[in-house]
This record gives structure tokens, C-alpha cells and sequence, in this order.
């Protein structure tokens, strides 16, 4: 089941909005303004990602709230910048190389891994947050399913083989280095 919109708060929209639009390639597509329950207001903005899902973000005007929250989801929860993050789906690997070139000319370096049975680059949002593009490139088989099963009472199964990984610098003045 697809979701409909993954909402995260942010301290400058002006900049989510460029990330958003012009190195992610989303459209913004709607503004909510309203009363927020704790007597302030905020603009609620939405994000097609041409995927009929959308990214929305909060700019909050609320002196309930402050303004001195961390807006990075792993950062909020005190937890490394790897561990949260967005992974939109990619249709095939010129897709992916098409986004990594799209971030490049954009100011953001690109990290790049080939997990061996998905393909993922990763940048980071103004927000703090990662973002991610990937591609299942294997099938899951019946022993996948086993063996995650397994996991979840389990902790003594073998490691994964070693990834791939590439980094990407931006020629440009980087506006985001890569995780």
C-alpha cells in the first residue's frame, strides 16, 4: 500500500523548497494554513513526488513549540544522520544516475552503494535528514523471507556481504556533504 505523505518540520523552507524542487525534482503541489493546537499557526506544504505520494514539510509559528527543535530526523532522535531517512523508489538505474547527476549540478555530493541486492545514492536534505533513491535489483526469494524471519528472535546470523560504495564530490561549492 503506497503511503500518502511523510510530514517533517523544518527551520527554512526557502531552502527545503530548492532541495525539493529543483535537486530532487518534486513539485510543490499545496499549502495548508492553520491554527496549530498549542494557540500558534503554521504553513503545512505539500510535495508531489510524481509517484502519487507526497513529502510535506512544517513551518511552524508557534511559541509553544520554539524554534530551537532539530529538524533532522536521526539528529531529533539523537541517533548518526544514517539511521532515519526518506528512500524514494527508483525505476531502473538511469534513474538513479539521472538523480545522482541532478544532485551533483545542484551543489550536493552523492554517496553510492550497491547493497547487492538494492542500488542506492544518498544525499542529504537542508533539513539534516538523508535522503535516498534505490532500486531492488534482486528478487526476494523464499530464503530471504526465512532468514529475516529468523532475525527477529536471532542475533548470531552472518553479515552481509560488504557493499559497494562510491563518493561523489560536487564540483561546485557543496551545499551538503555526503554522510
Amino acid at each position: 500500500m503506497p503511503f500518502h505523505h511523510l510530514a517533517v518540520a523544518v527551520h527554512d523552507m526557502k531552502a527545503i523548497d530548492r532541495f525539493y524542487t529543483k535537486a530532487m525534482g518534486f513539485e510543490l503541489v499545496k499549502v495548508q494554513v492553520a491554527k496549530t493546537p498549542e494557540a500558534g499557526w503554521a504553513k503545512h506544504f505539500f510535495y508531489s513526488t510524481g509517484a502519487g505520494e507526497l513529502m510535506a514539510f512544517w513551518e511552524l509559528h508557534d511559541p509553544a513549540l520554539g524554534s530551537d527543535f532539530p529538524t533532522g530526523m536521526s539528529e531529533a532522535a539523537g541517533l548518526p544522520k544514517w539511521v532515519n531517512h526518506v528512500a524514494f523508489a527508483a525505476g531502473d538505474l538511469g534513474e538513479i544516475e539521472r538523480n545522482k547527476n541532478r544532485w551533483l549540478d545542484h551543489g550536493y555530493d552523492v554517496l553510492e552503494i550497491d547493497h547487492r541486492w538494492c542500488y542506492s545514492i544518498y544525499t542529504t536534505d537542508p533539513n539534516g535528514t538523508l535522503v535516498e533513491f534505490c532500486l531492488t535489483t534482486a528478487p526476494f526469494t523464499d530464503e530471504d523471507r526465512v532468514v529475516a524471519r529468523e532475525a527477529l528472535g536471532r542475533d548470531d546470523l552472518a553479515f552481509a556481504p560488504e557493499p559497494q560504495i562510491k563518493f561523489h564530490r560536487t564540483k561546485s561549492l557543496p551545499v551538503h556533504r555526503a554522510p
